[in-house]
């Protein structure tokens, strides 16, 4: 069974990647904070006895544990999340898909509907292992399939209403095993809100707080009033969410959207829809075999839940590690969202240059710049898209006839765990991606690019250390004290690459802190496809 990898590390000059262990030194130094004079504005101070969970960077792990929580059935999107789950089972270790309630269908479970899919997946899980090794059988994944609370909500749980769904997540949380156990709620998590209760229960405050740092939750909003609940009583869960009502009528501002939500909820200017058009899906999904043959039309979006577990397979991202590292899942920032009682992984933060927050800076196909949390993700849409087409060929093609993701070495490190750098300011640093090849012989461009908002929303941990507020430079009627003609200056750039676009490029360190650094390989094949590597220099001035 996979375990926790280890991160290599490079140290300046050198053109091979050193192995060190993933200890907390190594993790810690993702957040040296060092001398930088970056002008900003002074905000009181917001510390909480929480804020040292959010410094927590887990360990890299090359194929995560998963237990999703589904309402489905409720709408078509759970079971289109679940076929592209399904293709790529042998990244993750699920451990457990539990039919759960929401307040979209209160009083009723269908775990006959994963079932259904699962005999999809039966179907074409052999062919799937002609691409790569891991896909687990289809019997084994019935065996993981069961029910959560019956009813809808908080209402639904209580010291005599344990659910096989519930027994479920609390073994999976038990097992031996170094991982983290993320669960998913696709839908209502009052199951899980039923094991918490349970353990809370009949175990020792030692034995609880033990329970509750192995598990990760990403929930897609709070399609009940458990995760209010949840987050309440166990301030200490990691918990990744946007706090909401749970009639919908506060989606349109939730991350998850940007999986597909442009044309229904009209928030995400410069997203590009076009993989997500009924012309590209039929083509690319929906006539691929028996897997696409239960891949439905959408009533609302595509997918919803998909952003819960796709940065648990984002192919070199490595985004599971921390929230604010960003991926194909999104990027989160630890606060205290309004009218809750604690902080927790969540969106919002102060728009103000060099302050932290949820969204992303993303240059669009018309050349424009976009900023939003939805951003966060369908910046890496085309990425993701064409990745789940290709999985999907895998189900009904050979080898010879499908296309395969580039395989990345940076500096001579092969694999998906980020590399972490010692740097200075104004010492170059160069990185090769020497060795990258493609399994199908296919022709390879690479794309070097800061990522400035990595690493943001953790309070404490600044990527780089601010000064005091910005000094009025002129004074307007009644000597009222005048902002800088223009506003105030952005954040200097914490590195700039040069051969951004080249096998070879150098980094050079321009202000002291942390900077992630992202190379993106991509290949000539049909469709294309995409692999990345996450380089983080600890800078020192």
């Amino acid at each position: 069974m996979p375990t926790s990898g280890d991160l290599p590390m490079i140290r300046m000059g050198s053109v091979q990647a050193l192995r060190a262990t993933a200890s907390a030194r190594v993790r810690a130094v993702l957040f040296v904070v060092l001398a930088l004079v970056m002008p900003t504005r002074a905000t009181p101070a917001q510390s909480s006895p929480l804020d040292s969970l959010a410094a927590r960077v887990d360990s890299f792990v090359a194929r995560p544990r998963l237990l999703v929580l589904t309402d489905i059935a409720n709408e078509p999107d759970d079971q289109m999340s679940l076929v592209r789950l399904l293709v790529y089972s042998n990244r993750v270790d699920i451990e457990g898909l539990v039919a759960s309630t929401s307040t979209w269908m209160k009083r009723a479970v269908r775990p006959d509907v994963i079932r259904t899919v699962l005999d999809a997946y039966a179907k074409v899980q052999p062919n799937l292992l002609l691409h790569e090794p891991g896909f687990p059988t289809a019997d084994a994944l019935r065996a993981l399939v069961t029910t959560g609370q019956p009813g809808y909500g908080v209402a639904a749980i209580g010291p005599d209403k344990m659910t096989p769904g519930a027994e479920l997540i609390v073994r999976a949380a038990d097992r031996e095993d170094p991982r983290p156990l993320w669960i998913t709620a696709w839908g209502g998590a009052n199951t899980l809100a039923q094991a918490l209760l349970h353990v809370r229960a009949t175990r020792t405050p030692a034995e609880l707080d033990r329970f509750v740092a192995k598990l990760r939750v990403y929930a897609i909003s709070d399609q009940d009033d458990a995760g209010p609940w949840i987050r309440r009583e166990f301030p200490t869960l990691h918990y990744i969410a946007t706090p909401s009502t749970q009639d919908g009528a506060q989606y349109y501002f939730a991350t998850w959207t940007g999986i597909s939500g442009d044309l229904f909820y009209r928030n995400a200017p410069g997203a590009d829809f076009t993989t997500f058009t009924d012309a590209w899906v039929n083509a690319n999904i929906r006539r691929k075999g028996p897997l696409g043959e239960h891949y439905p039309h959408p009533c609302c979006i595509h997918e919803g839940d998909t952003p819960s577990f796709l940065g648990l397979v984002d192919g070199g991202l490595a985004s599971a590690m921390s929230p604010t590292f960003g991926g194909w899942g999104g990027r989160y920032v630890w606060r205290r969202f309004y009218g809750e009682t604690r902080p927790s992984w969540t969106q919002g933060g102060d728009s103000y240059p060099g302050q932290d927050n949820s969204r992303d800076a993303v240059v669009a196909g018309d050349g424009k710049t976009y900023v939003s949390d939805q951003a966060t993700i369908w910046r890496w849409r085309e990425a993701f898209q064409h990745d789940f087409a290709a999985r999907m060929d895998w189900s009904i093609k050979p080898r010879g006839e499908a296309n395969h993701n580039p395989v990345v070495t940076v500096n001579g490190s092969t694999g998906f765990a980020p590399i972490t750098i010692a740097a200075h300011i104004g010492v170059p640093i160069v990185l090769e991606a020497a060795g990258t090849r493609d399994p199908d012989g296919n022709a390879l461009r690479y794309h070097w690019f800061f990522y400035p908002e990595a690493g943001t929303g953790i309070p404490g941990h600044p990527v780089a250390v601010r000064s005091a507020a910005v000094a009025a430079t002129e004074s307007g009627a009644g000597n009222i004290p005048s902002a800088p003609t223009g506003g105030p200056p952005p954040p200097r750039p914490r590195v700039t690459i040069e051969g951004a676009n080249t096998e070879r490029a150098t980094v050079t360190p321009r202000v002291a802190g942390v900077a992630h650094v992202i190379l993106a390989v991509e290949d000539g094949g049909s469709p294309t496809l995409t692999s990345y590597r996450r380089i983080i220099l600890s800078i020192a001035p």
